[in-house]
């Protein structure tokens, strides 16, 4: 009898911990859905991984060397998607992928080089804040640098 209490134990356990691991994988996953969305110009692939209109940054060095942070909405971002022209092309190249993840936040680092009509404009970081929610896993929040110096272009 204890054997047997033991074991269902150890199942019951053993399912509550599979249900709601998120793994690495998946992480990147939610981050690659965001990217196709933004190349394809689908606003809509873009959302279903974003929870709402959540903040949006960008650090950088102004012209005078000043360090500025500029805040925005991801709602503005997305209207600048939809609105792209189609003679231009945005290409986001992710160089790779740094995930941490406690319990249901997630933390996602990716460096990138940032190509506008086939020719570089400047690289940097995104840092994404990932949540699960009743919805699955989203975005919260994305801050991102941008420099034109000290990349593998140059």
């Amino acid at each position: 009898m204890k054997f047997f209490l033991l074991a269902l134990c150890f199942l019951a356990t053993s399912l509550s911990f599979s249900q709601s691991s998120f793994s690495e994988a998946e992480a990147k996953g939610v981050i690659d859905t965001f990217f196709e969305g933004f190349h394809k110009g689908d606003t809509i692939q873009m959302k279903s991984v974003i929870l709402g209109n959540i903040v949006t940054q960008t650090v950088y060095a102004s012209k005078d060397g000043e360090n500025m942070v500029k805040d925005g909405m991801m709602d503005d971002f997305i209207k600048a998607i939809a609105e792209r022209p189609e003679d231009q092309k945005w290409e986001e190249r992710l160089l790779d992928y740094k995930v941490q993840i406690d319990g249901n936040l997630a933390h996602v680092w990716t460096p990138y080089e940032f190509w506008f009509n086939g020719d570089f404009s400047h690289c940097g970081a995104n840092a994404f804040t990932l949540a699960k929610t009743d919805d699955g896993w989203k975005i919260v929040h994305l801050i991102d640098s941008r420099r034109r110096s000290s990349c593998n272009q140059e």
